[in-house]
């Protein structure tokens, strides 16, 4: 063997490394040390075994944690993680092609609030952007409960822009649909910047009353919900956030990343990204809702069958 550095042929020896026992070998004249040529893996690699890697994402998908998917399966904690962040990625490549050109005639968003590693009145000045309070942007279609598009980060005014842009680039060209969020200002901003006049818009603005402080957590009681009338000409019936509430409920829990009062929490803000991204292509495409009988994906249109957790992954 030649050594890569000096070029020597004093070259011996030097054990193994990695679970294929890639061979090393050690320089005798610079001691430098260094591995035989091999094919190195790509990042979208997945190199456990296809039925694994769909028990892996099937127990991710319906709730698990990743030490529970440990037990459960028998893969290391590290390989679950990797194989949730390449099942991710390709969801993300799939759904961006085939979540597109869609005729929506009411969308209803939201944002459903988590954290990566800490509280946010634990975060110092010093940390980045990616600690602390981190909100899921949704949209649903309301008539085939679709959801269409979605994002994950701070709450400002910036995220709420990008995150309507996606939703306008999604619909069909010369809809007027209706849209309802809540009260959240910034949308008001969004809306008026992407869809202009071409939309129904509404906002329900839902009050709470004061609770009395206590120890522990406690949700705030629901008063009344107050509707109100953007722009255009939105129907009063449908002016409604209730499927995209329903919504959080499912993602919480499907995600144990979303489960109040368990440290389960993300601990980094791209596993975070890549959990909600592989959840809602489950939804999307392999999970039967129960109120239409079918998939979501199905319904819309998109496609003529019920995926399988294996034809999603190999789909991409």
């Amino acid at each position: 063997m030649t050594c890569v550095r000096c070029q020597h042929q004093t070259c011996k020896r030097f054990g193994y490394f990695g679970k294929r026992r890639i061979q090393r070998w050690r320089c005798a004249s610079c001691n430098s040390t260094f591995c035989e040529p091999h094919d190195k893996l790509m990042r979208d690699t997945i190199t456990t075994r296809p039925e694994v890697a769909a028990l892996v994402v099937k127990c991710l998908v319906e709730g698990c944690s990743i030490r529970t998917t440990e037990r459960l399966t028998g893969v290391n904690r590290n390989t679950i993680m990797r194989v949730l962040l390449v099942a991710a990625e390709r969801s993300a490549k799939l759904m961006r092609h085939k979540l597109e050109n869609l005729e929506i005639a009411r969308i209803q968003c939201d944002e459903l609030h988590c954290f990566v590693q800490k509280r946010e009145r634990r975060v110092s000045i010093e940390e980045s952007d990616e600690v602390g309070e981190q909100y899921t942007f949704l949209a649903m279609d309301a008539d085939s409960k679709l959801v269409f598009s979605w994002l994950t980060g701070k709450r400002t005014t910036a995220n709420t822009i990008s995150f309507m842009r996606d939703v306008y680039a999604r619909t069909e060209w010369g809809l007027r649909p209706q849209l309802t969020t809540d009260g959240w200002g910034p949308y008001r901003l969004a809306v008026e910047a992407t869809f202009r006049q071409s939309v129904d818009f509404a906002q329900l603005q839902k009050v709470y009353s004061r609770l009395p402080l206590r120890t522990g957590y406690a949700p705030p009681r629901f008063v009344e919900a107050v509707s109100r009338v953007i722009t255009g000409d939105p129907d009063p019936h449908h002016i409604s956030t209730s499927y995209i509430e329903r919504q959080n409920l499912t993602l919480r829990m499907m995600s144990r990343r979303f489960t109040r009062l368990t440290n389960a929490f993300s601990k980094k803000l791209s596993h975070l990204k890549a959990a909600v991204t592989l959840h809602f292509a489950y939804y999307n495409f392999c999970r039967v809702h129960s109120s239409i009988k079918t998939t979501p994906a199905v319904m819309a249109g998109i496609t003529d069958h019920i995926w399988t957790i294996a034809e999603l992954l190999n789909k991409a």
